[in-house]
């Protein structure tokens, strides 16, 4: 049986690229998700043909039509992942086949098109390596954003028969500029992220869409980041707005929400409770109550919290406010197990510390 050949990705250079002089002044403390790089890379997927017609090109606006699907029904998943330069000038990815499998795992929950995992990784390495001039020194990274939507121009409720897939890029410093070791967060007991049954677990544009009204809520009261807590009782916390949490207990234990269908499956995530239990230390994935997180909070049985996702890596929260008032986690800084594993995990995504597990994925030239 003869095997089908990888579909090609055809590069197409921009043909007035930034100057290296004007990419180093851009590099210079970007705002998060404001300064984009030279290229893009697209393919689209049809019914009856698949995917086709991949290449990399120069960035550029999309021409699409004012009956696109995607305007009209929100069929859109993204991915959001990260390119480090070492301390040797090597490119690296961290746990890219995760985030592959994460997008097909989005596109079947909103009957998308199913882009092979082989495809998104030569996608994601063919951009950084055409746009490797913006991949930062130092604490910087290069931030990617691949995603999918539907582009069929029609009017009516079913899964598009057209899909463009596309990556883009942007060099990124932290995340949260707030000039503290820790963050404040506000607990939202008004509105919730997702519903058992839902789309909670897709990484889907609707899911940050609904959140945002959330976000807006914490920002009024002082606040860098929402606490969703369950859509049933207003109890459990869930994850906050783009991250999930993670809580220390004074026995020196780890607790961190459960994935039930509600739950964003972050890759950060799973590195930290699989780093943590590497360390020696106890992780249980557990429900937590908004009750359980302030009175032990109260009584020194909750030591840290911090939240943590690919923008924001691992970022210790040390305020809680919320409608009844207001409390604070241990000290109000950065803990030593927070740090510690910081540490470590920003360690092994920069080449600093040794990778056993083989996360690190080198982008070839």
């Amino acid at each position: 049986m003869n095997t089908p050949r990888p579909l090609e990705i055809a590069v197409e250079r921009h043909p007035n690229p930034t100057p290296a002089a004007e990419i180093a002044a851009r590099l210079n403390n970007p705002v998060f998700g404001r300064v984009f790089t030279d290229h893009m890379v697209t393919i689209r997927w049809t019914e009856g043909t698949g995917w086709h017609d991949a290449k990399v090109e120069a960035r550029r606006p999309f021409q699409i039509d004012p009956a696109c699907a995607v305007l009209h029904y929100a069929q859109e998943i993204f991915e959001g992942m990260k390119a480090y330069r070492g301390e040797n000038g090597q490119i690296s990815l961290f746990r890219p086949q995760e985030n592959a499998k994460r997008f097909r795992n989005s596109a079947a929950r909103m009957s998308m098109a199913d882009l092979p995992e082989e495809l998104f990784l030569r996608a994601v390495e063919a951009l950084v390596d055409i746009d490797r001039a913006w991949v930062p020194d130092g604490d910087g990274s290069l931030y990617l954003r691949p995603f999918m939507f539907a582009n069929e121009s029609f009017l009516g409720v079913r899964a598009a028969h057209e899909y463009i897939f596309c990556v883009i890029a942007c060099p990124v410093g932290p995340y949260f500029k707030t000039g503290k070791s820790a963050v404040t967060v506000w607990v939202s007991d008004q509105y919730t992220r997702a519903a058992p049954g839902g789309t909670g677990a897709a990484k889907c544009g609707g899911n940050y869409a609904a959140s945002l009204i959330a976000q807006t809520e914490a920002s009024a009261h002082g606040c860098d980041q929402v606490v969703f807590l369950d859509a049933a009782q207003h109890r459990w916390i869930e994850e906050l707005g783009g991250m999930n949490v993670f809580f220390v207990l004074d026995d020196g234990s780890l607790v961190t929400p459960p994935l039930s269908g509600t739950i964003l499956p972050g890759i950060t995530r799973a590195s930290i409770i699989e780093l943590a239990r590497k360390e020696g230390l106890t992780v249980n994935e557990a429900p937590v109550s908004f009750d359980d997180w302030r009175e032990g909070a109260a009584s020194g049985r909750v030591k840290e919290t911090f939240a943590c996702g690919t923008a924001a890596v691992v970022t210790a929260i040390g305020s809680v406010r919320h409608a009844g008032g207001e409390f604070s986690i241990g000290d109000g800084g950065e803990g030593e197990v927070t740090r510690r594993l910081r540490t470590l995990l920003t360690g092994i995504q920069r080449g600093k510390v040794a990778d056993p597990a083989g996360w690190v994925w080198n982008v070839k030239a």
